[in-house]
Protein backbone atom coordinates (compact mmCIF):
# COMPACT_ATOMS: atom_id res chain seq x y z
CA UNK A 1 0.00 0.00 0.00
CA UNK A 2 1.23 3.41 -1.33
CA UNK A 3 1.23 5.85 2.20
CA UNK A 4 2.76 8.95 0.00
CA UNK A 5 -0.52 11.74 0.09
CA UNK A 6 -1.29 12.92 -3.22
CA UNK A 7 -0.39 16.00 -4.37
CA UNK A 8 -1.99 17.73 -7.61
CA UNK A 9 -0.17 17.26 -10.70
CA UNK A 10 3.15 15.91 -8.90
CA UNK A 11 3.85 13.17 -10.95
CA UNK A 12 6.04 11.68 -7.78
CA UNK A 13 3.62 11.15 -5.38
CA UNK A 14 -0.03 8.91 -6.16
CA UNK A 15 -2.29 10.58 -8.51
CA UNK A 16 -5.29 12.69 -7.21
CA UNK A 17 -8.84 11.22 -6.66
CA UNK A 18 -10.21 13.48 -9.82
CA UNK A 19 -7.40 12.30 -11.74
CA UNK A 20 -8.92 8.83 -11.38
CA UNK A 21 -12.24 10.45 -12.00
CA UNK A 22 -11.47 11.79 -15.16
CA UNK A 23 -9.13 8.21 -15.92
CA UNK A 24 -12.21 5.96 -15.81
CA UNK A 25 -14.79 8.48 -16.78
CA UNK A 26 -13.32 8.90 -20.38
CA UNK A 27 -12.60 4.80 -20.22
CA UNK A 28 -16.81 4.62 -19.53
CA UNK A 29 -17.78 7.32 -22.15
CA UNK A 30 -16.55 5.78 -24.93
CA UNK A 31 -18.97 3.09 -24.03
CA UNK A 32 -22.17 5.02 -24.67
CA UNK A 33 -21.77 8.51 -25.84
CA UNK A 34 -22.45 7.68 -29.63
CA UNK A 35 -25.32 4.60 -28.91
CA UNK A 36 -27.62 7.07 -30.09
CA UNK A 37 -26.05 7.51 -33.47
CA UNK A 38 -26.25 3.83 -34.11
CA UNK A 39 -29.16 3.63 -36.63
CA UNK A 40 -27.61 7.28 -38.56
CA UNK A 41 -24.14 5.01 -38.34
CA UNK A 42 -25.88 2.09 -39.94
CA UNK A 43 -27.12 4.63 -42.70
CA UNK A 44 -23.62 6.27 -43.23
CA UNK A 45 -22.00 3.15 -43.79
CA UNK A 46 -25.32 1.50 -46.13
CA UNK A 47 -25.07 -1.79 -43.47
CA UNK A 48 -27.58 -3.52 -41.38
CA UNK A 49 -28.53 -1.75 -37.97
CA UNK A 50 -26.69 -5.30 -36.60
CA UNK A 51 -23.93 -4.86 -37.84
CA UNK A 52 -23.09 -1.54 -36.70
CA UNK A 53 -24.20 -2.93 -33.55
CA UNK A 54 -21.51 -5.08 -32.80
CA UNK A 55 -19.45 -2.15 -32.06
CA UNK A 56 -20.30 -2.56 -28.52
CA UNK A 57 -19.50 -6.38 -28.75
CA UNK A 58 -16.34 -6.14 -30.55
CA UNK A 59 -15.46 -3.29 -28.06
CA UNK A 60 -16.45 -5.35 -25.01
CA UNK A 61 -14.64 -8.57 -26.53
CA UNK A 62 -11.19 -7.06 -27.03
CA UNK A 63 -11.22 -5.03 -23.70
CA UNK A 64 -11.76 -8.55 -22.03
CA UNK A 65 -9.29 -10.00 -24.03
CA UNK A 66 -6.80 -6.97 -23.09
CA UNK A 67 -7.70 -7.17 -19.48
CA UNK A 68 -6.52 -10.14 -19.36
CA UNK A 69 -3.06 -9.14 -20.07
CA UNK A 70 -2.73 -5.65 -18.28
CA UNK A 71 -3.34 -6.66 -15.36
CA UNK A 72 -0.16 -8.95 -14.70
CA UNK A 73 1.65 -6.39 -16.70
CA UNK A 74 1.01 -3.93 -14.46
CA UNK A 75 1.86 -5.56 -11.37
CA UNK A 76 4.90 -6.23 -13.08
CA UNK A 77 6.02 -2.94 -15.11
CA UNK A 78 3.83 -0.35 -12.72
CA UNK A 79 0.62 1.57 -13.65
CA UNK A 80 1.53 4.63 -15.04
CA UNK A 81 3.28 3.63 -18.20
CA UNK A 82 0.38 0.37 -19.29
CA UNK A 83 -2.21 3.31 -18.89
CA UNK A 84 -0.07 6.34 -20.74
CA UNK A 85 0.32 3.75 -23.78
CA UNK A 86 -3.00 2.74 -23.76
CA UNK A 87 -4.17 6.15 -23.97
CA UNK A 88 -2.19 6.82 -26.78
CA UNK A 89 -3.76 3.99 -28.92
CA UNK A 90 -7.09 5.48 -27.97
CA UNK A 91 -6.56 8.37 -29.51
CA UNK A 92 -5.18 7.06 -32.73
CA UNK A 93 -7.89 4.45 -33.07
CA UNK A 94 -10.80 7.32 -32.33
CA UNK A 95 -9.65 9.38 -35.60
CA UNK A 96 -9.70 6.16 -37.27
CA UNK A 97 -13.35 5.98 -36.50
CA UNK A 98 -13.90 9.38 -38.37
CA UNK A 99 -11.55 8.62 -41.29
CA UNK A 100 -12.99 4.89 -41.68
CA UNK A 101 -13.99 4.76 -45.23
CA UNK A 102 -16.02 1.34 -44.49
CA UNK A 103 -18.27 -0.36 -41.31
CA UNK A 104 -15.07 -2.87 -41.64
CA UNK A 105 -12.30 -0.70 -40.65
CA UNK A 106 -14.83 1.58 -38.60
CA UNK A 107 -15.37 -1.97 -36.36
CA UNK A 108 -11.36 -2.47 -36.46
CA UNK A 109 -10.71 1.32 -35.65
CA UNK A 110 -13.69 0.77 -32.64
CA UNK A 111 -11.96 -2.60 -31.42
CA UNK A 112 -8.83 -0.54 -30.74
CA UNK A 113 -10.34 2.06 -29.12
CA UNK A 114 -10.90 -0.63 -26.46
CA UNK A 115 -7.52 -0.02 -25.16
CA UNK A 116 -9.08 2.99 -23.03
CA UNK A 117 -10.80 0.24 -20.89
CA UNK A 118 -7.12 -0.61 -18.97
CA UNK A 119 -8.18 3.19 -17.58
CA UNK A 120 -11.48 1.93 -15.87
CA UNK A 121 -9.42 -1.52 -14.91
CA UNK A 122 -5.97 0.21 -13.65
CA UNK A 123 -8.19 2.81 -11.16
CA UNK A 124 -9.49 0.13 -9.36
CA UNK A 125 -5.86 -1.42 -9.17
CA UNK A 126 -4.61 2.39 -8.32
CA UNK A 127 -7.29 2.58 -5.36
CA UNK A 128 -6.42 -0.96 -3.80
CA UNK A 129 -2.70 0.58 -3.95
CA UNK A 130 -3.35 3.48 -2.37
CA UNK A 131 -5.81 2.55 0.51
CA UNK A 132 -6.45 -0.60 2.75
CA UNK A 133 -9.23 -2.59 1.93
CA UNK A 134 -11.54 -0.93 4.61
CA UNK A 135 -11.75 2.02 2.69
CA UNK A 136 -11.26 0.61 -0.80
CA UNK A 137 -15.16 0.24 -1.57
CA UNK A 138 -15.77 3.75 -0.67
CA UNK A 139 -13.12 5.08 -2.43
CA UNK A 140 -14.20 3.13 -5.44
CA UNK A 141 -17.55 4.47 -5.21
CA UNK A 142 -16.72 7.86 -5.49
CA UNK A 143 -14.43 7.25 -8.37
CA UNK A 144 -16.82 5.73 -10.15
CA UNK A 145 -19.06 8.32 -9.29
CA UNK A 146 -17.47 10.12 -11.49
CA UNK A 147 -17.40 7.59 -14.03
CA UNK A 148 -21.33 7.78 -14.07
CA UNK A 149 -21.84 11.43 -13.91
CA UNK A 150 -19.90 11.05 -17.63
CA UNK A 151 -22.02 8.67 -19.31
CA UNK A 152 -24.84 9.74 -18.04
CA UNK A 153 -24.80 13.08 -19.93
CA UNK A 154 -22.63 11.43 -22.49
CA UNK A 155 -25.65 10.18 -24.59
CA UNK A 156 -27.32 12.94 -24.36
CA UNK A 157 -24.96 14.80 -25.82
CA UNK A 158 -24.03 12.53 -28.30
CA UNK A 159 -27.44 12.51 -29.48
CA UNK A 160 -27.62 16.47 -29.58
CA UNK A 161 -24.04 16.53 -31.18
CA UNK A 162 -25.47 13.60 -33.96
CA UNK A 163 -28.09 15.87 -34.68
CA UNK A 164 -26.24 19.20 -34.98
CA UNK A 165 -23.06 17.93 -36.81
CA UNK A 166 -23.99 13.92 -37.43
CA UNK A 167 -22.25 10.89 -36.26
CA UNK A 168 -18.53 11.86 -36.45
CA UNK A 169 -19.00 14.67 -33.57
CA UNK A 170 -18.48 11.99 -31.01
CA UNK A 171 -15.69 9.88 -31.82
CA UNK A 172 -14.08 13.65 -32.18
CA UNK A 173 -15.50 14.23 -28.93
CA UNK A 174 -13.80 10.87 -27.55
CA UNK A 175 -10.64 11.70 -29.02
CA UNK A 176 -10.01 15.15 -27.90
CA UNK A 177 -10.96 13.93 -24.49
CA UNK A 178 -8.30 11.32 -24.54
CA UNK A 179 -5.88 13.51 -25.58
CA UNK A 180 -6.66 16.16 -22.73
CA UNK A 181 -6.71 12.96 -19.90
CA UNK A 182 -3.10 11.94 -21.42
CA UNK A 183 -1.92 15.32 -20.57
CA UNK A 184 -3.53 15.79 -17.16
CA UNK A 185 -2.49 11.79 -16.18
CA UNK A 186 1.23 12.73 -17.52
CA UNK A 187 1.70 15.21 -14.72
CA UNK A 188 -0.26 13.92 -12.33
CA UNK A 189 -0.27 10.14 -12.29
CA UNK A 190 2.23 8.71 -9.81
CA UNK A 191 3.06 5.26 -9.70
CA UNK A 192 1.61 3.49 -7.22
CA UNK A 193 3.10 -0.15 -7.09
CA UNK A 194 6.68 -1.33 -6.95
CA UNK A 195 7.53 -3.11 -10.34
CA UNK A 196 8.13 -6.31 -9.17
CA UNK A 197 11.20 -8.50 -10.18
CA UNK A 198 9.44 -11.16 -12.22
CA UNK A 199 8.62 -12.25 -15.74
CA UNK A 200 5.19 -12.02 -17.21
CA UNK A 201 4.74 -16.12 -17.41
CA UNK A 202 5.48 -15.94 -13.75
CA UNK A 203 2.98 -13.00 -13.45
CA UNK A 204 0.45 -15.12 -15.57
CA UNK A 205 1.34 -18.17 -13.13
CA UNK A 206 0.14 -16.69 -10.10
CA UNK A 207 -3.57 -16.97 -11.98
CA UNK A 208 -4.39 -20.36 -10.02
CA UNK A 209 -4.22 -18.60 -6.99
CA UNK A 210 -7.30 -16.55 -7.29
CA UNK A 211 -8.74 -19.25 -9.67
CA UNK A 212 -9.10 -21.82 -6.83
CA UNK A 213 -10.32 -19.44 -4.45
CA UNK A 214 -14.41 -19.61 -3.97
CA UNK A 215 -14.46 -16.04 -2.87
CA UNK A 216 -12.81 -14.50 -5.87
CA UNK A 217 -14.89 -16.17 -8.01
CA UNK A 218 -17.90 -15.44 -6.02
CA UNK A 219 -17.08 -11.53 -6.03
CA UNK A 220 -16.19 -11.63 -10.04
CA UNK A 221 -19.32 -13.55 -10.77
CA UNK A 222 -21.80 -10.94 -8.89
CA UNK A 223 -19.45 -8.34 -10.06
CA UNK A 224 -20.40 -9.71 -13.73
CA UNK A 225 -23.76 -10.65 -13.90
CA UNK A 226 -24.85 -7.59 -12.42
CA UNK A 227 -23.05 -5.65 -14.91
CA UNK A 228 -24.40 -8.26 -17.40
CA UNK A 229 -27.56 -6.83 -16.78
CA UNK A 230 -25.67 -3.29 -17.87
CA UNK A 231 -24.09 -4.40 -20.95
CA UNK A 232 -27.27 -6.40 -21.91
CA UNK A 233 -28.99 -3.60 -22.40
CA UNK A 234 -26.13 -1.71 -23.88
CA UNK A 235 -26.63 -4.11 -27.08
CA UNK A 236 -30.59 -3.94 -26.85
CA UNK A 237 -31.69 -0.43 -25.78
CA UNK A 238 -30.93 1.40 -29.01
CA UNK A 239 -33.36 -0.82 -30.68
CA UNK A 240 -35.79 -0.99 -28.29
CA UNK A 241 -35.84 3.11 -28.18
CA UNK A 242 -35.34 3.67 -32.07
CA UNK A 243 -37.47 0.83 -33.68
CA UNK A 244 -40.11 -0.17 -31.03
CA UNK A 245 -40.76 3.54 -29.98
CA UNK A 246 -39.69 5.45 -32.79
CA UNK A 247 -37.24 7.82 -30.43
CA UNK A 248 -35.11 10.17 -31.68
CA UNK A 249 -31.63 10.15 -31.56
CA UNK A 250 -32.02 12.97 -28.58
CA UNK A 251 -34.72 11.30 -27.09
CA UNK A 252 -32.57 7.97 -26.94
CA UNK A 253 -29.88 10.14 -25.59
CA UNK A 254 -32.04 11.79 -22.73
CA UNK A 255 -33.20 8.33 -21.53
CA UNK A 256 -29.73 6.52 -21.42
CA UNK A 257 -29.30 9.19 -19.29
CA UNK A 258 -31.84 7.56 -16.83
CA UNK A 259 -29.40 4.81 -16.02
CA UNK A 260 -26.47 6.67 -15.43
CA UNK A 261 -28.26 8.74 -13.42
CA UNK A 262 -29.00 6.33 -11.25
CA UNK A 263 -25.57 4.71 -11.29
CA UNK A 264 -24.62 7.71 -9.81
CA UNK A 265 -27.37 7.86 -7.18
CA UNK A 266 -25.57 4.42 -6.45
CA UNK A 267 -21.86 5.29 -6.76
CA UNK A 268 -22.66 8.53 -3.86
CA UNK A 269 -24.56 5.91 -1.44
CA UNK A 270 -21.33 3.26 -1.97
CA UNK A 271 -18.77 6.14 -1.00
CA UNK A 272 -21.04 7.40 1.83
CA UNK A 273 -21.98 3.91 3.48
CA UNK A 274 -19.88 0.98 2.36
CA UNK A 275 -16.97 1.51 5.18
CA UNK A 276 -20.23 1.53 7.44
CA UNK A 277 -21.97 -1.51 6.50
CA UNK A 278 -19.87 -3.50 4.75
CA UNK A 279 -19.31 -4.98 1.05
CA UNK A 280 -21.94 -7.65 1.38
CA UNK A 281 -24.70 -5.86 2.40
CA UNK A 282 -24.58 -3.04 -0.13
CA UNK A 283 -24.09 -5.96 -2.90
CA UNK A 284 -27.12 -7.79 -1.21
CA UNK A 285 -29.18 -4.24 -1.31
CA UNK A 286 -28.01 -3.27 -5.09
CA UNK A 287 -29.32 -6.96 -5.64
CA UNK A 288 -32.73 -5.77 -3.73
CA UNK A 289 -32.97 -2.54 -5.69
CA UNK A 290 -32.23 -3.91 -9.20
CA UNK A 291 -34.80 -6.70 -8.63
CA UNK A 292 -37.21 -3.78 -7.80
CA UNK A 293 -36.79 -2.22 -11.36
CA UNK A 294 -36.75 -5.44 -13.19
CA UNK A 295 -40.47 -5.98 -11.64
CA UNK A 296 -41.39 -2.37 -12.70
CA UNK A 297 -40.35 -2.88 -16.05
CA UNK A 298 -41.87 -5.98 -16.74
CA UNK A 299 -45.20 -4.93 -15.55
CA UNK A 300 -44.75 -1.50 -17.76
CA UNK A 301 -43.56 -3.78 -20.94
CA UNK A 302 -46.78 -6.49 -19.93
CA UNK A 303 -49.22 -3.45 -19.36
CA UNK A 304 -47.88 -1.17 -21.84
CA UNK A 305 -48.40 1.60 -19.44
CA UNK A 306 -46.35 4.80 -20.27
CA UNK A 307 -44.71 3.63 -23.85
CA UNK A 308 -41.04 4.45 -23.85
CA UNK A 309 -41.44 6.09 -20.19
CA UNK A 310 -42.53 2.88 -19.05
CA UNK A 311 -39.67 1.55 -20.82
CA UNK A 312 -36.73 3.36 -19.81
CA UNK A 313 -37.68 4.60 -16.49
CA UNK A 314 -37.52 1.53 -14.54
CA UNK A 315 -33.83 1.92 -15.06
CA UNK A 316 -33.43 4.69 -12.55
CA UNK A 317 -33.61 1.89 -9.89
CA UNK A 318 -31.53 -0.92 -12.16
CA UNK A 319 -28.41 1.72 -12.29
CA UNK A 320 -28.74 2.78 -8.67
CA UNK A 321 -28.37 -0.99 -7.96
CA UNK A 322 -25.04 -1.29 -10.33
CA UNK A 323 -23.87 1.23 -8.48
CA UNK A 324 -24.16 0.18 -5.23
CA UNK A 325 -23.08 -3.74 -6.21
CA UNK A 326 -20.28 -2.94 -8.06
CA UNK A 327 -18.01 -0.92 -6.29
CA UNK A 328 -18.53 -2.75 -3.55
CA UNK A 329 -17.71 -6.55 -5.54
CA UNK A 330 -14.92 -4.95 -6.92
CA UNK A 331 -13.55 -3.99 -3.73
CA UNK A 332 -13.94 -7.27 -2.56
CA UNK A 333 -12.35 -9.49 -5.73
CA UNK A 334 -9.48 -7.15 -5.37
CA UNK A 335 -9.10 -7.98 -1.26
CA UNK A 336 -8.72 -11.81 -1.61
CA UNK A 337 -5.55 -11.29 -2.56
CA UNK A 338 -3.97 -8.00 -1.99
CA UNK A 339 -0.74 -8.52 -3.61
CA UNK A 340 -2.33 -9.63 -7.23
CA UNK A 341 -4.37 -6.66 -7.46
CA UNK A 342 -3.75 -5.59 -11.39
CA UNK A 343 -3.96 -9.08 -11.47
CA UNK A 344 -6.97 -9.65 -10.04
CA UNK A 345 -8.25 -6.52 -11.61
CA UNK A 346 -7.55 -7.37 -15.00
CA UNK A 347 -9.01 -10.66 -14.85
CA UNK A 348 -11.76 -9.97 -13.20
CA UNK A 349 -12.35 -6.78 -15.53
CA UNK A 350 -12.04 -9.39 -18.50
CA UNK A 351 -14.55 -12.08 -17.33
CA UNK A 352 -16.84 -9.31 -16.64
CA UNK A 353 -16.18 -7.41 -19.89
CA UNK A 354 -16.39 -10.49 -21.80
CA UNK A 355 -19.46 -11.80 -20.36
CA UNK A 356 -21.02 -8.57 -21.29
CA UNK A 357 -19.47 -8.71 -24.50
CA UNK A 358 -22.08 -12.19 -25.22
CA UNK A 359 -24.75 -10.62 -23.80
CA UNK A 360 -24.59 -7.55 -25.97
CA UNK A 361 -24.11 -9.44 -28.85
CA UNK A 362 -27.13 -11.46 -27.74
CA UNK A 363 -29.62 -8.96 -27.27
CA UNK A 364 -28.64 -7.11 -30.41
CA UNK A 365 -29.25 -10.52 -32.23
CA UNK A 366 -32.54 -11.50 -30.70
CA UNK A 367 -34.88 -8.24 -30.69
CA UNK A 368 -36.95 -8.23 -33.70
CA UNK A 369 -39.95 -5.94 -34.08
CA UNK A 370 -41.94 -8.71 -33.59
CA UNK A 371 -40.40 -9.74 -30.44
CA UNK A 372 -40.69 -6.07 -29.07
CA UNK A 373 -38.35 -5.76 -25.64
CA UNK A 374 -39.22 -9.48 -24.12
CA UNK A 375 -35.94 -11.08 -25.53
CA UNK A 376 -33.64 -8.14 -23.70
CA UNK A 377 -36.02 -8.05 -20.54
CA UNK A 378 -35.06 -11.99 -20.20
CA UNK A 379 -31.80 -11.37 -20.80
CA UNK A 380 -31.44 -8.66 -18.29
CA UNK A 381 -33.43 -11.27 -15.75
CA UNK A 382 -31.21 -14.36 -15.80
CA UNK A 383 -28.32 -11.69 -15.56
CA UNK A 384 -29.92 -10.41 -12.38
CA UNK A 385 -30.67 -13.72 -10.83
CA UNK A 386 -26.84 -15.20 -11.65
CA UNK A 387 -25.73 -11.54 -9.65
CA UNK A 388 -27.97 -12.81 -6.50
CA UNK A 389 -26.81 -16.65 -6.40
CA UNK A 390 -23.13 -15.73 -6.96
CA UNK A 391 -22.88 -13.29 -3.81
CA UNK A 392 -24.62 -15.77 -1.82
CA UNK A 393 -21.70 -18.06 -2.70
CA UNK A 394 -19.65 -15.51 -1.05
CA UNK A 395 -21.84 -15.37 2.67
CA UNK A 396 -21.82 -19.50 2.45
CA UNK A 397 -17.70 -19.24 1.69
CA UNK A 398 -17.40 -16.63 4.37
CA UNK A 399 -19.67 -18.22 7.04
CA UNK A 400 -17.87 -21.41 6.64
CA UNK A 401 -14.52 -19.43 7.28
CA UNK A 402 -16.09 -17.71 9.98
CA UNK A 403 -15.40 -14.18 8.41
Amino acid sequence: MNTISPRFLDPTTPPHIGTLILLSGVSALSMNVFLPSLPNMAAYFQTDYSVLQLSVSVYLAFSAALQLIIGPLSDRFGRRRIILWAFAVFCLASLGTVLAPTAEIFLVCRMLQASVAVGMALSRAIVRDMVPESQAASMIGYVTLGMSIVPMLGPIVGGALDEAFGWKASFLLLMALGALTMAVMWKDLGETTVARPTSFIAQVREYPELLTSPRFWGYVLSTAFSSGVFFAYLGGAPFVGSVLYGLTPSELGFFFGVTGLGYGIGNFLSGRYSMRMGVIRMIVMGNVCMTAGMVLQILAVWTGVGGAAGFFSPFLLIGIGNGLSLPNSNAGMLSVRPHLAGTASGLGGAIMIGGGAGLSALSGAMLTPETGAWPLIAIMTASLIGSILSIGLVIARNRSLGV
